[in-house]
């Protein structure tokens, strides 16, 4: 069990912001923090890491991290981090870098085996791909088997493809160590795939704490789909006026009323819902 009762004064874009969390996590959980850029979410794993002071208690098990009297140094918090820009030794090659947290060449050639770098174990890390790099970050940072796994948006500098193939090895990795992870994301898919629990933040305060589906889910009242986009334009046809929405990465266009044309704003945040239509879904 991980108890964290903290809180810290910062200093945001909008001004003084005040992190305040409280939160327990049971052992083994996946949970994903959610929220808008600013909302506290590195800061809280910065914490936990024991990067960035705070006052309160973070207590995991029956091991004291952080109290009003002591702080635990980072190095002996059993925490591995994995950073989105890997932070490799550039000149240790793959299997030196998961050595240098331990020594353990059993468990390291274990963890290459699982993630398919085995044949890569001697390479220098500028000669990987992206997403190979992430796979050896992600590996060194269960070379110690740690009790918290922290990650922050660890696959947001990788394409859609290899971002799904690594979600997978991620999910096998925490389930194969029981590891309880934490982990910063935007991105729904990501979270739903991989978390059971998921923590939103909003001005440094915890907002929602509930599973995936409902804190994903944005239909209102009887509506079947909805989505979230940004209006880029609205374009008069003869006598009808088609807004041109951004949802995700891809532009649909959606024919609105005249009355919709006028107080509609280019550029900002809409919902697009349906209540009854028959999708059909195709592979791709």
């Amino acid at each position: 069990m991980i108890n964290i009762n903290i809180q810290k004064l910062l200093h945001g874009a909008n001004g003084q912001m005040n992190l305040d969390i409280n939160l327990e996590i049971k052992q083994g959980e996946f949970v994903a923090l959610a929220g808008l850029s600013g909302s506290g979410k590195t800061t809280l794993l910065r914490i936990l890491a024991g990067l960035e002071e705070a006052n309160g208690i973070i207590k995991i098990d029956d091991s004291i991290w952080l109290d009003e009297k002591f702080s635990l140094s980072p190095q002996k918090r059993e925490i591995g981090f994995v950073f989105q820009d890997y932070a490799l030794f550039p000149n240790y090659t793959v299997i030196e870098n998961l050595l240098y947290v331990n020594k353990d060449k059993k468990l390291a050639n274990d963890l290459l085996e699982i993630t398919e770098l085995s044949e890569l174990k001697n390479r220098l890390p500028q000669t990987l791909s992206g997403g190979q790099k992430q796979r050896v970050s992600l590996c060194r940072a269960l070379m110690n088997r740690p009790k918290l796994l922290l990650m922050d948006e660890p696959l947001s500098a990788l394409d859609p493809a290899m971002r799904t193939k690594l979600q997978s090895e991620i999910l096998t990795l925490h389930k194969e160590f029981n590891t309880t992870t934490i982990m910063v994301s935007h991105d729904p898919s990501e979270i739903y795939r991989l978390s059971n629990r998921v923590v939103v933040l909003n001005n440094g305060q915890i907002i929602k704490d509930t599973t995936p589906k409902e804190a994903l889910l944005k239909t209102n009242g009887s509506a079947k789909f909805s989505f979230e986009g940004e209006l880029l334009d609205i374009v008069k046809v003869d006598v009808i006026y088609v807004a041109i929405i951004a949802i995700g990465q891809q532009l649909v266009e959606i024919v609105i009323s005249n009355l919709e044309a006028k107080n509609l704003i280019i550029g900002e945040k809409i919902n697009i819902s349906t209540k009854a239509f028959a999708p059909i879904l195709t592979q791709k």
